[in-house]
């Protein structure tokens, strides 16, 4: 029956389903040998259901792999080409499937020896941080003698792979058949999907293609994301992304850190006040679409599109001069969550997104805090799962929470594209803070303002299209669920002793042109409120406010009383003229302090702009401002202590 098969015209299709099945043993097999070998370091935080979960997580990112070192054998298996048939041919074909899986066993199995000393997987910065050394050989050759047992682990599963490799025995004669073109042309079509399906690590229109740090989708730390992981997934996916680099700006850390260190201590006569916190990130909610910031919008009255938002706002101590870190939801988790704004490349698709996280979930966990990130997306779209979990979230309830939850209205509520509609979603989230123990603190992440830009069905008469851009009637719609949040919300006995937070992950569609600038791009509300008022409600005219500088925000307003790290500052302990923003800008370091936004490609100023009197960024008066040269200082200062920390693993004050 087997040579049947194999020399029909479903042969050469047959033969690759069951080598790549080959494949995955393999890499199956490298990750025990990687659990064995450090069984110490993944025993002190993982239960065995726990290694079982990251085994599931890791047939996801093997996939991916295999999919990426396996395209061309699998498009050489499936070519829809007669005169391939032959056994010269065939094992041309072997010969590519056993090398490339001796590489990726090899590189496995290497770094499970290699853990011990980064507590991680090896990345493409491996390349760099070696290519000066000349003594590899003889370190390789050390650990070959002390670890034989993965030489000869090695050599066995080479050989088996050899031996068991599948080779199909269709004959060129017998593939000239019409219907052989038409099983492997049908077989490619099929294929091809699939394989970017296993290299993006699924097919879901709101999926993202699997990164490193997804692998904390899976586990509680950090460290043992390294299980989930392989080696040829890390080093693939961080290829060309090695953008964390010392750029050597001063000599020596006391140097750096008397001009700029983002380690924040607590003042002596702190006392912690434990109120719950509610961090509410809307999707694309840039500060252009309210009427509370432009009353008097390009001369003309502009109530905007957000009538609850403007009363809330007017309630809510908020700043003029607001903005985010980033352009995309993946840049503005980091950034307000745990104070680590987006530089050169989004945090979450680089090797330092497997770096020991603080932030705000973390530090409060450590008061005794319940925390949950609330998204209704898909669990694990975006990435938000994975580095909710990174950052020390007790709970995610996404998608999956929702559906399984009696009292809504499960996947009736569900978009069709992206996550359940805000409105049923925000209620949810309402209803299930009720069950929480206070204090808590809690982040939601909208997502109905999202492009393509639609409202619920039986809604579509209430929200049709006004103002000139799509995303319109989506934020007039997501004003009324934030409404109707906080009306279940002030409901609710915890509801007087709660901060608000209210920002946005990034802007979007502008039709004013001093929202399209440099700098009108970042330009976002950020907005705090007490419903018992020890937040006074106040619009900042003076201060300069940014996404990364809500977390020492918060801390400061709960009298946090132990050291952190935050790239960004309490803006409400720090001196008006101190404060400042951060943006990267396809290249330019954007470095907003005082009256001035200054525009820097790493080696020189480029611009400097007078931004509270020149909005639209039309006069360049670098050179010919006193604070240039200490604005500079300061920004090479932040950049270094940034990029250092990213690639020392030092995200953490302790």
């Amino acid at each position: 029956m087997k040579n049947k098969i194999l020399s029909s015209w479903f042969g050469p299709v047959v033969a690759m389903v069951c080598n790549l099945a080959i494949a995955y043993v393999v890499y199956l097999v490298a990750r025990i040998a990687y659990l064995l070998e450090n069984y110490s370091v993944f025993t002190q935080g993982m239960d065995s259901s726990g290694i079982v979960n990251a085994f599931k997580g890791g047939f996801l990112f093997d996939s991916s792999a295999i999919m990426y070192t396996m395209s061309l054998y699998i498009v050489m298996m499936l070519l829809p080409l007669h005169l391939k048939e032959h056994r010269g041919y065939h094992k041309v074909c072997k010969w590519l499937f056993v090398v490339v899986n001796t590489i990726a066993l090899a590189v496995n199995l290497m770094d499970a020896v290699y853990f011990q000393y980064t507590s991680r997987r090896t990345t493409s910065t491996v390349f760099g941080e070696f290519s000066h050394e000349n003594n590899l050989a003889g370190v390789f050759g050390i650990e070959l003698v002390h670890h034989w047992y993965f030489v000869l682990l090695a050599a066995v599963l080479v050989w088996l792979m050899w031996k068991l490799y599948v080779m199909p025995r269709l004959t060129t004669e017998k593939a000239r058949s019409w219907r052989y073109y038409a099983v492997m042309a049908g077989s490619i079509i099929v294929m091809i999907p699939a394989m970017i399906g296993g290299m993006r690590g699924g097919f879901a229109h709101a999926i993202r293609p699997i990164t490193v740090s997804n692998a904390n989708q899976y586990v509680d730390r950090p460290i043992d994301a390294a299980l989930v992981l392989n080696t040829p997934f890390s080093l693939l996916r961080t290829l060309g992304k090695d953008v964390f680099h010392n750029p050597h700006y001063y000599s020596n850390e006391a140097q750096l850190s008397a001009v700029y260190t983002p380690i924040h201590l607590p003042d002596s006569a702190a006392c912690f006040t434990p109120k719950n916190v509610v961090v509410i990130i809307v999707e694309s909610f840039g500060k252009e679409y309210t009427g509370f910031f432009n009353a008097n919008l390009d001369g003309r009255r502009y109530k905007g599109y957000t009538p609850f938002t403007d009363s809330l706002l007017s309630q809510s101590l908020t700043f003029k001069y607001s903005y985010a870190n980033g352009r995309k939801s993946i840049d503005a988790m980091p950034s307000v969550l745990s104070s680590i704004p987006m530089m050169v490349e989004p945090f979450f698709v680089t090797p330092a997104s497997m770096n020991t996280l603080s932030g705000l979930a973390r530090q409060l966990d450590g008061k005794g805090y319940t925390t949950a990130f609330f998204h209704g997306a898909q669990n694990g779209s975006m990435g938000f799962q994975a580095f909710a979990r990174a950052t020390g979230y007790q709970q995610y309830l996404g998608r999956t929470e929702y559906n399984a939850d009696p009292t809504t209205g499960g996947d009736k509520d569900y978009d069709g594209m992206w996550a359940i509609w805000d409105e049923p979603f925000l209620q949810f989230m309402a209803h299930k803070l009720n069950t929480f123990k206070q204090p808590f603190m809690a982040t939601v992440f909208t997502a109905s303002s999202h492009h393509p830009f639609k409202v619920p069905k039986e809604l579509e008469k209430d929200y049709p299209d006004e103002g000139d851009q799509p995303i319109h009637k989506c934020i007039r719609y997501t004003d009324m669920a934030l409404r109707h949040f906080f009306e279940e919300a002030s409901k609710q006995p915890w509801y007087e002793n709660a901060i608000f937070v209210l920002t946005a992950d990034h802007t979007n569609q502008s039709s004013h042109d001093v929202y399209k600038t440099d700098l009108g791009i970042y330009s976002v509300p950020i907005a705090f409120y007490s419903p018992d008022e020890s937040i006074p409600a106040a619009l900042l005219e003076n201060v300069v406010m940014q996404q990364s500088s809500i977390m020492p925000t918060l801390m400061g307003l709960l009298e946090y009383d132990k050291p952190y790290l935050a790239f960004g500052c309490d803006v409400l302990n720090t001196p008006v003229e101190q404060t400042w923003a951060f943006n990267y800008n396809n290249g330019i370091y954007q470095y907003i302090k005082g009256d001035w936004m200054m525009q820097y490609d790493g080696d020189k100023v480029k611009s400097m702009y007078r931004f509270k009197t020149d909005p639209m960024l039309r006069y360049n008066l670098v050179g010919k401002v006193p604070s240039q040269e200490l604005m500079e200082a300061e920004l090479k200062a932040i950049i270094q202590q940034y990029m250092t920390r990213m690639s020392e693993n030092r995200l953490t004050a302790n």
